[in-house]
């Protein structure tokens, strides 16, 4: 199995920055329990755009997140934050890893 990354970069549609960080303790617990879950690190640019990216032990368990999100996580405020028609996702499987 190959590790994989999930970038997703996204704009936030309501909020500032700081309510934003501290509303992802809903989204951090809920990760912590989804089975293939490594880590995540979310950092916001000098434009205000955000990054947010995750590394899961497999694609398949990047996928199944992914999905289960959508409706466990549906109702959280991170998710009302951010601005759906500027939001993008993407997978890719782990070429080089160091530290």
């Amino acid at each position: 199995m190959t590790e994989t990354i999930e970038l997703v970069t996204f704009r936030l549609a309501t909020g500032d920055a700081d309510s934003f960080v501290a509303a992802n303790a809903t989204v951090n617990d809920w990760l912590k329990k989804q089975p293939g879950f490594i880590s995540r690190r979310l950092g916001q640019k000098a434009d205000g755009s955000w990054i947010d990216v995750l590394l899961w032990a497999s694609d398949d368990a990047a996928k199944t997140a992914g999905a289960k999100a959508m409706t466990e996580l549906s109702d959280c405020a991170v998710m009302s934050m951010i601005s759906p028609s500027e939001d993008m996702m993407a997978h890719a499987p782990v070429a080089l890893a160091i530290g």
